[in-house]
């Protein structure tokens, strides 16, 4: 599409230009059933991801995202991460991820500190209350998880789906045996 039209009502609209017909694309159709397993997925992840929140909050006043946070911290070293790496293992836009921080900060959870090495960078830190915090919703996101999706899976179904979402992420990781 090159150059622009205006329509009456005053906004611009591309013209189209013919479609090159001697350019072979790989089909962008979906079929009702591909249509169909992406919508159930899609429909999966937030089914599951609300009930967890909903227990997360009814029991710990946490939200899912602020126990990811924190989970992340947990998990690495000295409970830090620096912020445009905890923006990358969390589903959050880099400027969502410093709103949920300021939160988390007036909480008490989490606190900031500067970067040796890089005066522009910062890390997000874990405080003790964080850590305690942390460890008291764990149980509550654990069971979660084991009753909106493990409990539904046979050892089968688990390692099957643990190939599958392996193909679809962009890093895939090695499954731990399945007990």
């Amino acid at each position: 599409m090159t150059g622009d039209d205006t329509a009456p009502d005053g906004i611009a609209r591309a013209r189209e230009e013919p479609y090159d017909r001697g350019v072979t694309l790989p089909s962008s159709t979906i079929s009702a059933a591909e249509l169909t397993v992406w919508r159930t997925l899609l429909r999966a992840q937030v089914q599951i991801s609300r009930r967890i929140q909903a227990d997360l909050l009814a029991d710990h006043d946490l939200a899912l995202a602020s126990y990811d946070v924190l989970m992340h911290l947990g998990e690495a070293p000295d409970g830090r991460l620096r912020m445009n790496d905890l923006a990358d293992r969390v589903l959050l836009s880099r400027s969502g991820l410093t709103r949920l921080v300021d939160r988390l900060q007036r909480e008490g959870l989490v606190c900031r500190a500067s970067c040796d090495s890089d005066a522009r960078g910062l890390f997000a830190v874990l405080t003790p209350a964080g850590r305690a915090r942390l460890a008291a919703a764990t149980p509550t996101y654990q069971r979660g998880v084991r009753e909106y999706v493990l409990s539904r899976l046979d050892e089968e179904d688990l390692r099957q789906f643990g190939h599958i979402l392996d193909k679809l992420a962009d890093d895939p990781v090695v499954a731990a045996p399945v007990l």
